[in-house]
């Protein structure tokens, strides 16, 4: 057991930040003395003090051999890996490097639809061939669940020279699949699971959370540290365990895919957090759990308003006829209780407040300039909000207020918006691509107006942010529907990022 009340890596930048000495080395301002005065307003001048570069006693990020591995074996163990990488450039560049780890060009990566763009990104670089899945489906909240572990099999099945499978857990909304089954089935094909947990790193620190992707046979995670925790923004961790992910390629990877020049202001938060989890991560868990039942108790009684919850395993979705777990780029109908939605993440708070006739982005502007409250994001029904150790009962209180005020002097009548949005833009995907990622990206490509481009190859993501899932990629066919379906959620508020043309008035396509 290693000491985990230790933060070597932090300690080592507070003793090089006050070392007095003349420094002749990067970064330019030199330990603040040439920092702009606004900065130093707004952030005082001991910040820049420990901006500091790769000094000998501060070790390499990319060959560490002291501090920084230390660090790293510290987290390893907290977060029960056998190894652990930091990450400055967020979990972006850990999913990244995963797939550039596991897969060459033409190699075939099973995955589901709805991943976000990091790992389409990951497809462009590796050259790898997607086979997507489709999650589940709940047809009432028009919510995307997890893929489910018969799909998988299905699709290794199907394509059993796969050389990876790659899931996310939790969903945006907190859902997580039934992850050891899906770990169960990849690994009787012998090849590696791998995770995007980049909003479930407090896992291993409670019981009443879902159980961690590596305690449930994951072979890589990749963990957004400031997304839930206390480190700075864009400050994440990749962990592996056991022998079916070469450690060599991870690291060799993550050198193309992250900074040289890695902040040790990110590097030290992911000490000093990791720290902070394993000596009182259960405590500030329970103390966050609290809080967040407190919000979904109270705003659950609130008329016109309800809370996501596991579904009753008696529900059956729309049609209970529907092939349980269909072939790929088919619809699964949700089925409540279903290995698609087995455990929620119950600091993850998803409001659905089309009852009260408002959309959730007319709800989340409400929220925010009336009452101060800001949402994680929204969508056509609901809010979802993050309630992490940083939140306070005041914030509760406040955010209860908000609902409650909303629900008695903003209601309406009626939402007058499509209820199966996302069911109308699963049922449009292409078949299969086109071309793959990697060749439509770099094909030659030109700009034409949205309404001309149904039919072409499309040759960028385009995918509503937040939470960042495309709903083109390059190499698919572009189709009216998906379309109609950008276009309606630009309009009920949503914001339309990946693309050259936010605006969405134009879009590239392969020429």
């Amino acid at each position: 057991m290693l000491n985990q009340n230790q933060t070597p890596l932090l300690d080592a930048l507070k003793a090089n930040a006050a070392r007095p000495h003349a420094p002749f080395y990067t970064p330019g301002h030199k330990q603040g003395e040439g920092i702009s005065q606004p900065l130093v307003d707004l952030f005082g001048k001991a910040v820049f003090r420990a901006d500091l570069t790769e000094l000998a006693d501060l070790d390499n990020l990319f060959a560490p051999q002291g501090v920084i591995q230390e660090a790293q074996q510290l987290a390893a163990e907290a977060f029960g890996a056998s190894q652990t990488w930091f990450l400055v450039n967020g979990s972006t560049c850990g999913i990244e490097a995963a797939i550039l780890a596991t897969c060459g060009t033409g190699d075939k990566i099973i995955l589901p639809r709805n991943v976000h763009s990091s790992a389409i990104a990951g497809l462009i670089l590796s050259g790898a061939i997607p086979i997507f899945l489709n999650p589940e489906y709940d047809p009432v909240l028009d919510i995307a669940h997890s893929i489910t572990p018969n799909a998988v099999q299905f699709a290794l099945q199907q394509h059993p020279d796969a050389k990876a499978v790659l899931t996310v857990y939790p969903t945006y909304y907190g859902v997580c699949g039934d992850l050891s089954a899906i770990a169960n089935i990849t690994h009787q094909y012998n090849i590696p699971l791998l995770v995007d947990e980049a909003h479930g790193a407090h896992f291993a620190f409670h019981p009443e959370l879902p159980i961690p992707a590596l305690a449930a046979g994951a072979d890589l995670t990749v963990q957004s540290i400031h997304k839930v925790l206390g480190a700075i923004t864009q400050a994440s961790m990749l962990h592996i365990q056991g022998n079916r992910i070469d450690c060599d390629r991870i690291s060799k990877a993550l050198q193309l895919v992250q900074s040289t020049s890695p902040s040790y202001l990110l590097l030290a938060s992911l000490d000093a957090a990791r720290q902070q989890m394993a000596l009182y991560g259960k405590m500030l868990m329970s103390r966050t759990l609290q809080l967040a039942n407190e919000a979904r108790t109270k705003i659950s009684q609130i008329p016109g308003l309800s809370i996501l919850e596991i579904p009753s395993p008696a529900y059956k979705g729309e049609d209970s006829t529907v092939q349980r777990f269909p072939p790929l780029r088919r619809l699964s109908v949700g089925l409540g209780g279903s290995p698609g939605f087995v455990a929620l993440d119950k600091t993850r708070l998803t409001v659905t407040v089309s009852g009260l006739g408002l959309t959730g982005f007319e709800a989340d502007e409400i929220l925010d300039e009336k009452f101060a409250v800001t949402a994680e994001f929204a969508s056509l029904q609901h809010l979802t909000l993050i309630i992490s150790l940083g939140n306070t009962p005041a914030d509760i209180e406040q955010l209860v207020q908000g609902f409650t005020t909303i629900a008695k002097k903003y209601r309406r009548t009626n939402l007058n918006v499509k209820s199966h949005l996302w069911q109308d833009f699963v049922n449009t995907l292409s078949p299969a691509l086109h071309f793959s990622p990697r060749e439509a990206f770099f094909a030659v490509s030109e700009i034409l107006p949205l309404i001309e481009t149904s039919d072409r190859i499309c040759a960028e993501i385009v995918c509503p942010y937040p939470p960042g899932i495309p709903v083109l990629m390059p190499g698919e066919i572009i189709t009216k529907p998906v379309l109609d379906y950008l276009q309606q959620i630009q309009a009920m508020g949503g914001f339309i990022s990946g693309s050259a043309d936010t605006s969405l008035k134009t879009l590239k396509v392969v020429k």
